[in-house]
């Protein structure tokens, strides 16, 4: 029986996809309604990706563009908001031990919440997570 997909936010789509003046704004926003639709399965937003979207949205965009785009991921039925904690170990030991990427203790977090939650795809412009085995990034 073939596993059902999942996918995990990372901060540069998010941040491309409420920001306008991003490089990655057109991809985002074409790739947004299958992610709301359901195509690549639940999505699921980490509270330390969460923290990260509205901090880079408020410095580029300003507070109220911040508080609209975190309201909005918090209160979508179609996101699952996933409190970091019981992660912080497994995302601090990614971090620790990579190898082939330069990611953030925040990044490490998503492929920690990936592997423990069984996501199999993560939405993202990082180039670091194109080098992750097991991981298929969108938008491709």
């Amino acid at each position: 029986m073939e596993s059902k997909p999942m996918i995990v936010l990372d901060a540069s789509f998010v941040v491309a996809y409420f920001n306008d003046g991003d490089i990655h704004h057109a991809a985002a926003a074409a790739a947004w309604p299958e992610l709301v639709d359901g195509r690549w399965g639940p999505v699921l937003l980490p509270e330390y990706i969460f923290l990260e979207v509205v901090t880079v949205l408020a410095s580029r965009r300003g507070l109220e563009k911040a508080a609209a785009g975190g309201t909005q991921l918090l209160e979508s039925a179609q996101f699952e908001f996933v409190d970091c904690s019981p992660y912080f170990q497994a995302s601090f030991e990614a971090f620790r031990l990579q190898r082939s990427t330069k990611m953030s203790l925040a990044d490490a977090s998503v492929l920690a919440i990936a592997k423990a939650r069984g996501a199999d795809h993560v939405a993202t412009f990082d180039d670091d997570f194109r080098n992750v085995t097991g991981i298929s990034v969108i938008p491709a």
